[in-house]
């Protein structure tokens, strides 16, 4: 194939991927004009003229219509800012595919009726303030007197679903989960009868004052890393690093109620992180045989979707935490022997 080599029309639609009546078309709009014609008024196209028609398949597979493509080849336009274009449709439609997707797959899973249909693609179509008024709705009817310290409930709320601007199917899936449960009044009560019982007894009430909860939640969050960092990486519970990094997380803990770190709160503080994964396991068994609300089917269920939503890692459970590690690091020195 030459510069100065002309070929007929069949030619043309065969290298250029399209097929004669299409470039016929072309032609006849003046979008692809033929090279020369020949001596019989047969239409020829030079190397150049097939470029142009590959690159206006090319652009028409991409769904640019005929006068984008008209404005490209005339100098109206650039093909980097067509194409650019094009992306953002793209883009548009893959979001609208995954809205769709999560909504069937919900449906599918549920059983759902076309009503809900209905329901499941208006939540998903939402606004971020319609999502907002939801979450606040849900938060101010769990909230209404609630027999718990001050601020609680204002903390608990701050774990929000934020929605990505270009959200996967998973997260979609999540957030109509979430939007369905939060708008139940059975869920509704239930979150708010298990705060009720897990932090309005006088045992588990200070657990829900600000600053156990900020030290929970935040100041106490990297001093317990650094704690598991030495646990991860192989040292002794009695180590200098695991000693250092007990030791400051233990001060922290006490200071909140004002208790000095001596050896017998050490050694208390121990058997307490000895004794919680029977505790829990106690718990569990308890809560299974007395059919009594839990956690994972009300307010970790709450948090579980949202981390989900919010394309975040949920945060390890009970038999992943080191605690008998932890309990032996807690653990006064012993006094030397005499």
């Amino acid at each position: 194939m030459t510069d100065d080599e002309l070929y007929p029309i069949g030619d043309a639609a065969r290298r250029s991927g399209l097929s004669v009546s299409a470039v016929r078309f072309y032609a006849d709009t003046g979008l692809v004009t033929p090279t020369a014609l020949s001596e019989a008024g047969h239409r020829l196209y030079d190397i150049h003229a097939i470029a142009r028609l590959e690159l206006v398949r090319t652009l028409r597979e991409l769904d640019a219509d005929l006068d984008e493509i008209r404005r490209l080849i005339d100098g109206g336009t650039t093909l980097h800012d067509l194409l650019t274009t094009h992306l953002r449709v793209v883009e548009r439609q893959e979001r609208t595919l995954r809205a769709r997707r999560a909504v069937l797959t919900a449906l599918i899973r549920q059983g759902g009726t076309a009503a809900q249909a209905g329901l499941m693609h208006r939540l998903v179509s939402m606004t971020d303030e319609e999502r907002e008024r939801i979450i606040d709705d849900f938060w101010n009817d769990v909230g209404a007197n609630l027999d718990v310290p001050e601020g609680f409930v204002d903390r608990l709320r701050t774990m929000r679903p934020v929605l990505p601007a270009d959200p996967t199917a998973a997260q979609l899936e999540a957030w109509i989960d979430l939007a369905d449960l939060v708008s139940d009044p059975a869920f509704r009560d239930a979150v708010r009868a298990y705060l009720r019982d897990a932090y309005a007894a006088p045992e588990t009430r200070p657990l829900a004052t600000a600053p156990f909860q900020e030290f929970i939640h935040v100041s106490g969050v990297p001093l317990m890393e650094e704690l598991l960092a030495a646990c991860r990486a192989g040292e002794s519970p009695r180590s200098p690093r695991a000693q250092r990094a007990v030791t400051r997380f233990m001060e922290a803990a006490t200071a909140l109620s004002g208790t000095p770190l001596t050896a017998e709160v050490r050694d208390r503080m121990a058997d307490g992180y000895r004794q919680i994964p029977d505790i829990v396991r106690r718990m569990a068994e308890e809560d299974a045989s007395s059919g009594s609300l839990v956690y994972d089917d009300t307010h970790g269920r709450y948090v579980s979707l949202v981390a989900r939503i919010n394309g975040v890692a949920i945060e390890e459970g009970h038999d992943s935490v080191p605690y008998a590690w932890i309990a032996e690091a807690m653990r006064a020195e012993e006094p030397p022997s005499p």
